[in-house]
């Protein structure tokens, strides 16, 4: 339980790592304790779901476009069955304009390709302010390792 109440080892190893993938137990609440200690060590959070996400370094950094899901019919004369294309601002925008270091906290990550888990690894190696942790799925217990270990098993 010592983990709980600080959370010092898990901030030393992201900030060595820089991308973390983390298991959680099912019930819940071990994320929600690391999270408060990090904005209580100077973090600053954003939780973003990857469901949806594509590219990782367009969604998180580029203003990108989108199609809205489709709802039934629609006027065939109006861009087809393809929908408007949106202009979305991209979500990290915001926090990249203070010197704060930023936690992007990912969760359901286990639908993630390697290749995303590679873009989202490189994405903490360019900038140093950004770490990011991944929810890889449930666990018994809390445990984490570095994206890296993940990536090459």
């Amino acid at each position: 339980m010592p983990l709980l109440l600080s959370g010092q080892r898990f901030r030393q190893d992201l900030e060595a790592a820089g991308c973390l993938a983390i298991h959680t137990p099912l019930e819940g609440g071990a994320e929600t304790r690391l999270l408060r200690r990090l904005r209580a060590s100077g973090y600053r959070t954003q939780l973003i779901s990857v469901r949806g996400l594509g590219d990782p370094e367009v969604f998180l950094f580029q203003l990108h476009g989108i199609r809205p899901p489709h709802l039934g019919h629609q006027n065939v004369g109006r861009n087809g069955a393809l929908g408007e294309v949106q202009q979305v601002i991209p979500q990290v925008n915001e926090l990249l304009n203070k010197k704060d270091p930023i936690v992007l906290w990912l969760i359901e990550g286990q639908v993630l390709s390697r290749s995303e888990l590679l873009s989202l690894n490189d994405i903490c190696k360019r900038d140093s302010r950004i770490k990011i942790v991944v929810e890889m799925g449930g666990a018994r217990s809390l445990r984490w390792q570095p994206m890296n270990e993940l990536i090459n098993q």
